[in-house]
């Protein structure tokens, strides 16, 4: 059926990557939406296409490359934003572009004004859009009980695994006033759990010299301290992602131990042998991580952490990996995630010596989740006969699917609730854990 010249310019979205993408994404859907578009769920039903992409390892660009691929297949009009879109070869050349000559534009990440004005370009808004299309806490791409809060772009450090300066730049962090102001619309809007996050969240407001702001007439600090005191005020599950080990790390147990945010930290320690850490170019050792974590259980128990680990980088010898395997021993993390290395192009790590071979690299990820395994299970079953607080993330013919504070959605486990079925989802609910396995916890209302 053909479009009446008075009917909303339609635009296509698809959105690949990490979170961060996401509210990148969220970013653009809603000034789309204010300004008058339609969204559509369809190829055909697009005026033209929106493919938001990942570029960071080599799976994640070819996934992207396919995204656009079929997009302009399927409809023909295509921009193209996000973290693969500021990404060359090796002959300096834009992937995309190489690729797919004929896209209509293409931007790097969090460029929201480019994509409107690639948008505008070729598909004009129609005079005097209606404001009010769009709800005050925007286009998300959650579920509305839970939302992202990003509170930085960027990143100063320069990891030798990783591209993500050279795609996102440096460390760039957002007035606290405008995070708290977006804190409380979500709030208002009924969501129950903000996930703060970003590329680095303890470094928020190295790049302000901690810039004193205000909200609610009074002046707050952009720091991630002040940051999480006054979201704590806010009555919801406050999750905070992406945290390196800093010493400022350990002024949040109190509110952790207060209830004042979730007793949760996801720190991408990334390994545990000193010499690989430093050629990781990381920050912090793995002694101090040790030390810091104690300290962080003796004032907050309950202390779920969840880590990623890097198996098989350059040089890694044997005994390095066993270290790894100790450090999981002695630091008894309740989640852990694991990638064989990966060489992607323009990291600096490409050049270090002693590369290994992918069968090692991906067996060594193997063991290492397995070894992991036995500790997840052993931190599950100390929950077993305790009434936990949890937030239901939907239903089904067998109970309620819901995540208790130790579980970030779509990464960590869940908890089923077998006698759940008329519990309303998106709200809290008391419940007794009876069993668990290696990722999950199951409990009753009773």
């Amino acid at each position: 059926m053909k479009k009446s010249k008075t009917s909303s310019p339609s635009v296509g979205f698809i959105s690949l990557g990490c979170p961060k993408a996401a509210s990148d994404a969220e970013q653009i859907l809603t000034r789309l939406r204010a300004e008058g578009y339609a969204i559509s769920g369809s190829y055909q039903g697009a005026d033209l296409v929106v493919v938001n992409t990942c570029g960071f390892i080599d799976a994640a660009v070819e996934e992207s490359l396919d995204a656009i691929g079929e997009a302009m297949a399927e409809n023909g009009k295509v921009i193209v934003t996000g973290c693969l879109g500021a990404k060359k070869d090796a002959a300096g050349n834009d992937i995309v572009r190489t690729a797919h000559p004929s896209v209509l534009a293409v931007t790097g990440p969090h460029a929201l004004q480019e994509v409107m004005d690639a948008v505008h370009t070729h598909l004009p808004p129609l005079h005097d859009p209606f404001v009010d299309l769009v709800p005050a806490q925007g286009i998300r791409l959650t579920p509305d009980h839970y939302a992202y809060l990003k509170i930085s772009e960027g990143c100063n450090h320069r990891c030798s695994f990783c591209i993500i300066p050279s795609l996102r730049g440096d460390l760039v962090s957002r007035p606290i006033g405008d995070v708290l102001r977006e804190a409380e619309i979500l709030a208002d809007a009924g969501v129950r759990e903000l996930l703060v996050i970003s590329q680095d969240t303890s470094a928020y407001g190295v790049d302000t010299k901690y810039r004193t702001g205000f909200w609610g007439g009074k002046p707050v600090k952009t720091k991630l301290y002040d940051l999480c005191e006054q979201l704590g005020e806010l009555g919801l599950w406050v999750r905070l992602h992406y945290v390196y080990p800093y010493p400022n790390v350990d002024d949040l147990m109190p509110l952790m131990a207060e209830g004042k945010i979730l007793p949760y930290l996801d720190i991408p320690f990334q390994h545990a042998s000193p010499r690989i850490l430093k050629l990781m170019k990381r920050p912090a050792s793995a002694e101090k991580v040790l030390e810091r974590i104690a300290a962080w259980r003796k004032i907050v128990p309950d202390l779920t952490i969840r880590s990623t680990f890097i198996t098989g980088f350059p040089g890694e010898t044997e005994a390095e990996f066993n270290e790894l395997l100790d450090f999981l021993d002695e630091a008894q993390l309740d989640r852990v995630g694991a990638f064989a290395y990966s060489p992607v192009d323009g990291a600096s790590a490409n050049e270090l010596p002693g590369a290994l071979p992918e069968s090692v690299r991906e067996e060594r990820k193997a063991t290492l989740l397995r070894h992991q395994e036995d500790i997840s299970t052993m931190r599950l079953e100390r929950k077993i006969g305790r009434r936990i607080q949890v937030l239901v993330d939907e239903i089904d013919e067998e109970g309620a699917i819901a995540r208790s504070e130790g579980d970030a959605p779509d990464i960590d486990g869940l908890v089923y609730i077998t006698d759940g079925h008329d519990l309303p989802v998106g709200e809290f609910a008391e419940v007794t854990v009876f069993d668990c396995d290696v990722h999950d916890l199951y409990a009753t209302l009773q």
